[in-house]
């Protein structure tokens, strides 16, 4: 297996270089040069996302150098439990929490596995490696987390100064040693064009390897496209129809490895996408016309995206406006009613949502009776709202209990530089 880049297919490499590069060297973002087909038979008995990642993934490691670590790779990225919690109600719906990881958040899938390939990736190379993140808020900490520590990798996070919550910035922000964190002016959308603008200067890619492990990289999609597989297996085995999914989006990387996994042959149904006040993706769905814009400050603030990077794949994947239209469905959620839709549920399910989340339950309220009874439905759960008191703790009358992983990195010293949002700034912070 090849990946190719999404603007030239001639630009390929091994998923190994790909993982390394992050980006193409035209610019482009890898996909894999042709998609395998599996389903539901070919997992066998096998019920676990750990037991069921394996079988997912080989086809894309298939004689790769990484090919034979497969098995290690997975159960070092995967050792966390990944609940599915129907709701109260009477309809089919239940909610993929992706939040029991070490820093609370779905990031942690791709960050670990990321971080588990590319480790052994350095094991024979003399010069580090240098992982530039951009982060609207979890990606950087999951990150940070994932490569702490290990021998031949740096890792440098760009956040938008005051764009993140508090516990967000604390989590980009506690680590030192190989992590180092860059506070930007700027929104993530600056931080997103330092990033590519450093993997386009020569200069600087002559002096250091980079490589980046925001959802650019493919190496964070093929892990994420593992809980879908495991979702999704889960519902049709037990009521022998697809599974629809309503997904959070930002830069579209969740989205998108739930897209592949359907493609791929796995039993999804539809896949509805959900937006915070950041409208790019619905108002290109409704009109046909791309218009990327800076983004706008919300309280689902990982998700403030003006100009989602993935959209890139998504349309490579289906280049007519029309057949994307049919492969996907976008809801737009503003601040008011995700504050609505965290108050209503906490009675309804007793179910505590973090502003992300919230977006999803909220497209869920809105359907009509037909639409939800047409389960099995599931919610993806990306954040705990543990990591947003300050919005939720209000809505709910009171205290979000901290999940002990997270309760230890909030106690850590808090280690960060601050830049303008300019590349020769971000070169000059470079360790």
């Amino acid at each position: 297996m090849r990946f190719v880049s999404t603007r030239d297919p001639g630009e390929s490499a091994t998923l190994a270089a790909a993982l390394q590069r992050g980006l193409a060297p035209d610019g482009g973002l890898y996909v894999p040069e042709r998609f395998p087909r599996l389903v539901g038979a070919d997992f066998g008995t096998a019920v676990t996302l750990p037991a069921l990642a394996p079988t997912f993934l080989a086809p894309f490691f298939a004689t790769d150098v990484l090919a034979a670590e497969l098995p290690a790779i997975v159960a070092e990225a995967f050792d966390f439990p990944v609940p599915i919690v129907p709701l109260a109600g009477g309809d089919d719906v239940s909610v993929l929490e992706l939040f029991h990881g070490p820093t609370a958040a779905f990031k942690d899938f791709g960050a670990r596995f990321l971080a588990a390939c590319v480790t052994r990736l350095q094991r024979d190379r003399q010069r580090p490696l240098t992982i530039l993140v951009a982060t609207s808020g979890d990606t950087g900490g999951a990150v940070a987390a994932a490569f702490h520590g290990r021998p031949g990798i740096e890792v440098v996070v760009l956040f938008p100064r005051g764009l993140v919550s508090p516990r967000q910035e604390l989590q980009l922000t506690c680590w030192g040693g190989n992590v180092r964190s860059l506070s930007v002016a700027g929104t993530f959308d600056d931080c997103q064009r330092l990033v590519k603008a450093a993997f386009a200067d020569r200069a600087l890619a002559a002096r250091r390897d980079l490589s980046s492990a925001n959802s650019i990289n493919v190496g964070r999609l093929l892990p994420q496209a593992c809980y879908y597989v495991y979702a999704s297996l889960a519902g049709w085995r037990r009521t022998g129809r697809p599974v629809s999914f309503i997904v959070p989006s930002g830069n579209l990387g969740n989205v998108l490895a739930a897209v592949w996994a359907r493609h791929i042959g796995l039993p999804i149904g539809e896949l509805v996408l959900t937006f915070n006040a950041n409208r790019t993706v619905p108002d290109y769905l409704a009109s046909g016309e791309w218009r990327p814009r800076p983004s706008v400050a919300t309280i689902a603030s990982a998700m403030d995206v003006g100009n989602p990077s993935n959209m890139e794949r998504l349309r490579h994947l289906h280049p007519d406006w029309h057949d994307l239209k049919a492969a996907v469905t976008a809801v737009g959620v503003d601040d008011d009613a995700i504050r609505d839709r965290i108050r209503i549920d906490r009675v309804r399910f007793g179910q505590t949502w973090c502003p992300h989340t919230a977006t999803a339950a909220e497209a869920y309220a809105r359907f009509e009776p037909a639409r939800r009874a047409a389960g099995p439905w599931v919610l993806a759960a990306t954040a705990h709202p543990a990591k947003f008191p300050e919005i939720v703790e209000p809505l709910i009358g009171q205290p979000v209990p901290v999940p002990p992983a997270l309760a230890r990195l909030l106690e850590r010293p808090r280690q960060v530089t601050e830049i303008p949002a300019s590349l020769g700034a971000l070169v000059a912070a470079l360790p």
